[in-house]
């Protein structure tokens, strides 16, 4: 185990702005920390439902059926996206239910409203050869290199979110055994296993580039060059940056690197449900997209190598 500094600075998005005429909206806010929803929920949330006020003159708790159909008329009109819709109304469903849970409200107002069907998202492919053209592409003689080859072999091995990568933690290491501790969303902890590689490119790193980066008392493991945190946007840019190098004309997203971790164990035969665990899923149907994903890489094999495909 790594003895480090342990003077944290936990990293949280900016809290968003509650107009004076919501104070409700605070108690909510208050309730969904108590909750251990996400910061990036709970601001998604709190936007939404800020945005939804301006549909109406009467405050949201005071809302029924016609003024939940007003708001889906209005985004309707606003030519918002099925997905946009739908979070929206996540919203509301989840500030409805606080109502009811404080005995302030005994109805739902959306239990007549079902959210857009979004159809199924499958994630984006990357290929095994392009996931290692990517890995290779960092100049590991430099500092930033090292840092990033470590950042790109951790992610693979490991299916981690990027913010769960980004805010890992130095005292969450443990690599005499190969694991890591995760703390995910609703903060619940699951433990990933690191394979050798990642395991030898992260100590690497933390003996030779670290040290360089580490300007103040951040416990995170990985690090800006000014000795920072990074931050997802940070990392997306990285991201394409490397992805150019390496010539990979595949769509990229920030979670590439755990769509492909997650879809060539699956090609590899790996049990859903532990993929499941590694991912740090609730819902094994969340995982269960990944099936889909595998299917249609199998019928691409099928068609290209069978005689009668």
């Amino acid at each position: 185990m790594l003895n480090m500094p342990t003077n944290k600075k936990p990293r949280t998005p900016s809290a968003i702005n509650i107009p004076a005429s919501m104070p409700f909206l605070r108690t909510y806010r208050d309730y969904l920390v108590a909750n251990s929803v996400s910061p990036h929920t709970r601001n998604a949330y709190l936007s939404d439902l800020v945005q939804c006020a301006t549909f109406s003159k009467d405050p949201i708790p005071y809302w029924n059926h016609e003024h939940i159909s007003t708001v889906l008329d209005t985004l309707k009109v606003q030519d918002k996206s099925p997905r946009s819709i739908a979070r929206i109304l996540s919203a509301l469903r989840s500030f409805f239910k606080f109502l009811r849970e404080q005995k302030l409200r005994t109805d739902n107002p959306l239990a007549q409203h079902k959210s857009p069907k979004l159809g199924q998202a499958l994630p984006k492919d990357l290929s095994e050869q392009d996931v290692e053209a990517l890995i290779y592409a960092p100049d590991t003689n430099t500092t930033l290199g090292l840092r990033d080859r470590a950042m790109f072999e951790v992610l693979y091995a490991s299916g981690l979110r990027v913010t769960e990568l980004i805010t890992l933690e130095t005292d969450r290491l443990n690599l005499k055994q190969g694991f890591i501790r995760i703390k995910g969303k609703g903060n619940k902890e699951r433990l990933v296993p690191l394979g050798l590689t990642a395991i030898e490119w992260l100590e690497k790193y933390l003996n030779e580039a670290r040290p360089k980066l580490y300007q103040s008392t951040i416990d995170y493991v990985f690090l800006t060059q000014n000795g920072g945190v990074m931050s997802r946007q940070n990392f997306w840019y990285m991201i394409k940056r490397y992805a150019l190098i390496a010539n990979i004309n595949a769509p990229l997203s920030p979670h590439t690197l755990r769509h492909a971790f997650a879809t060539h164990l699956i090609n590899h035969g790996a049990d859903l449900r532990v993929v499941q665990m590694l991912l740090g899923h609730q819902d094994l149907s969340t995982t269960q997209i990944y099936t889909h994903v595998a299917q249609v890489r199998l019928q691409q094999l099928h068609e290209q190598f069978h005689p009668r495909g």
